[in-house]
């Protein structure tokens, strides 16, 4: 009867174990040589240039930037608004019993509005001034007060 492929001796399994410390003294034996030791300090050193990039050259000193600390903003930049504050439009949609409405722009958009951001009893068809803030979903209408 033959022994299956997968079964060997000891002897084999004794050659197999000892080819493979061999292969693996002789990769290290490899490594060691390659290995550039007593490099200086210059041929260790890497750079950034002035696009970000690693290199192995010192940046040249004539194009070096200088930035002012106050100038960074860390994280995101605040919104600045341009326009007028003070905005007009129409109460379009409200529903009291949630407490949120929307208010019709006079260019034709619909702003979200919260009744906590409201002075007074708000009801659809009102006509307001309000304005506007950046909030987490999108644009909201603040400070909402009826138009006299």
């Amino acid at each position: 009867m033959a022994k299956p492929k997968g079964m060997s001796n000891k002897r084999e399994k004794e050659k197999q174990r000892q080819k493979e410390k061999r292969e693996k003294r002789e990769k290290m034996e490899e490594r060691k040589a390659s290995q550039a030791k007593g490099k200086s300090l210059d041929e260790m050193m890497a750079y950034i240039d002035e696009d970000g990039n690693i290199t192995s050259t010192p940046p040249d000193p004539e194009r070096k930037k200088v930035f002012n600390a106050e100038d960074i903003e860390i994280g995101v930049p605040k919104h600045k608004e341009v326009e007028d504050p003070l905005r007009e439009g129409k109460i379009d949609y409200f529903d009291g019993s949630k407490g949120f409405g929307f208010i019709l722009q006079n260019n034709g958009e619909k702003i979200f509005f919260h009744i906590n951001q409201a002075t007074y009893q708000v009801r659809e068809g009102d006509l307001v001034n309000y304005t506007v803030e950046r909030g987490p979903k999108g644009l909201n209408a603040v400070g909402v007060a009826k138009k006299p």
